[in-house]
């Protein structure tokens, strides 16, 4: 049964905030806000959490998940990251974008792509996904919550506690979400690639939508 967390969207409670950390802490599975949508998280670290995050979503070991981060300095120790994706990256964040880069030896191989070596990575600007990170102190392993069978994301807690609340560990409520995915951008080649057209306005990075 997961632990069902009502925070307030601009200013979250950091009592709540902290019990739904140590949950996270202790290898457990969240869904939490975000400026897209809803997200699935899980600590970073724990290898036995990633795995229940995949299995949930039910995708395998070549569907990017992405690291939610507090800032581009944090960002920027989990990829490597030149001067030319930094600009674009300084575009996008915070925001409703997730950026493919090659992954530091900071992110443990099992998470990341592997053929590719490389990594989702963002920025939110959620007050309450900034908090939890905040209260969290490293970044989290996510992946949007669209349920396996369904295209489109979920944005109401109250139905993702109901279908879900035998998987995930905590729920946290901050009110609806746009139920839009963020815009992917493939940096990891030569050129900057639009992989999917999300919330994101492609044209703020200079690229075509």
């Amino acid at each position: 049964m997961s632990q069902y967390f009502e925070v307030h969207p601009d200013n979250p409670q950091p009592r709540l905030l902290k019990q739904a950390v140590q949950i996270l802490h202790a290898g457990g599975i969240a869904a939490i806000p975000t400026d897209s949508s809803y997200a699935l998280v899980c600590h970073l670290d724990d290898k036995a959490a990633a795995e229940n995050l995949r299995r949930i979503r039910q995708v395998d070991d070549k569907h990017h998940l992405t690291l939610l981060c507090r800032d581009l300095s944090e960002l920027a120790s989990y990829a490597r990251v030149d001067n030319r994706q930094y600009r674009l990256l300084k575009l996008g964040t915070p925001g409703p974008f997730t950026f493919i880069l090659e992954a530091t030896k900071e992110v443990p191989r099992r998470v990341s792509h592997p053929s590719r070596r490389t990594i989702g990575l963002r920025v939110p600007d959620h007050r309450v996904t900034q908090a939890l990170l905040e209260q969290l102190g490293a970044p989290l392993l996510a992946t949007t919550l669209i349920a396996p069978g369904e295209r489109e994301p979920m944005n109401e807690p109250q139905e993702i506690r109901a279908r879900f609340q035998k998987l995930l560990q905590a729920v946290v409520d901050a009110g609806a979400c746009p139920m839009q995915p963020t815009t992917v951008v493939d940096l990891s080649g030569p050129e900057p690639v639009l992989v999917r057209q999300g919330r994101g306005d492609a044209t703020r990075l200079g690229l075509e939508g």
